[in-house]
């Protein structure tokens, strides 16, 4: 068995990797931001687009950002790689995030919501709302809200949506949103991310028809796939599985892998609303597709943030 796992490994550790984007597309004169960029899968995508051209790291801890930034800076030759303080568990952070970004910027072309939280013990965001519905999904709605003239400005343009497998044990539970009644911190999760893919196709819905060619704003929704990242932080014993089992899951930088696909890739200039995993289309659970849940969410999401999108 150790021999066979020695010949096996590297075919192993190839199909663990998955899909990468083979896209050489640049990016000069136009700007991205990235949440949460200043880790994981985030962190892997900020350093690939800066590559490419200017990139806005948005996250809530300054000085972990700033030493991403810098260390960005130094590989890339790119000093182009900013960090704007972000923190998605409050509003009034967002609207401030929003406000100088569009007071700076004159064009935004690709933001991609990548922050999130995962199996948190019950607590609220500082607006009330359960934390992991309102990082992940909340949060990233009202951002895309305050930037979304900017993004239609500066078309094509591109929003890209972070969410995940998880999806599809997820379900939205309009009578007990933020967990008051019943709590469990793995399906809380769950629930956020299948927010994510029914938030990414009203979007989509919504844009659709707006503009002469449909190529000029699209908006898409993604699996990174399962990763090594700070993500599990919260539970101690998906901590130990996750070193134990490290092996199988993909790095932070083959986890960004579809992130950048969705970011840049020239195939995917037409195709909107649309959910990917290892830089191809997956299959959506049938709660993902749900049409009439997606409206009633975006409705709700609305009124939760006090905003009016029509």
């Amino acid at each position: 068995v150790p021999v066979f796992l020695f010949v096996a490994a590297p075919y192993i550790r190839r199909y663990v990797a998955g899909g990468r984007c083979k896209s050489t597309a640049r990016l000069e004169g136009k700007v991205v931001i990235i949440t949460g960029a200043n880790t994981g899968i985030g962190k892997e995508t900020a350093r690939d687009l800066a590559q490419r051209g200017k990139v806005i790291i948005a996250c809530r801890d300054i000085a972990k950002g700033e030493a991403a930034a810098s260390e960005i800076r130094a590989e890339t030759g790119n000093q182009q790689v900013i960090v704007k303080k972000l923190d998605l568990a409050d509003t009034k952070s967002i609207r401030e995030f929003a406000e100088k970004f569009l007071a700076e910027e004159k064009e935004l072309h690709i933001l991609i919501n990548n922050a999130g939280v995962m199996l948190c013990p019950y607590a609220k965001t500082a607006d009330g709302f359960e934390m992991h519905l309102g990082v992940n999904h909340l949060g990233h709605f009202l951002l895309t809200f305050l930037l979304l003239e900017r993004l239609k400005q500066s078309a094509p343009a591109r929003i890209v949506n972070v969410s995940s497998l998880a999806h599809h044990g997820g379900r939205i539970r309009f009578h007990d949103l933020h967990g008051e009644k019943s709590y469990n911190r793995g399906l809380a999760y769950c629930h956020s991310k299948l927010a994510n893919v029914l938030f990414t196709r009203e979007l989509a819905r919504r844009l659709q028809g707006k503009f002469q060619r449909q190529a000029e704003f699209t908006a898409n929704v993604l699996h990174p796939g399962s990763v090594s990242s700070e993500l599990v932080r919260h539970s101690f014993v998906m901590t130990w599985l996750w070193k134990i089992f490290s092996f199988f899951l993909k790095t932070p930088c083959e986890g960004a892998q579809t992130s950048i696909y969705c970011a840049v890739a020239e195939e995917l200039d037409s195709v909107t609303g649309q959910y990917f995993s290892d830089c191809q289309p997956a299959y959506v659970s049938s709660r993902g597709r749900d049409d009439e849940t997606a409206k009633k969410l975006w409705s709700v999401s609305c009124e939760l943030l006090g905003i009016q999108w029509d």
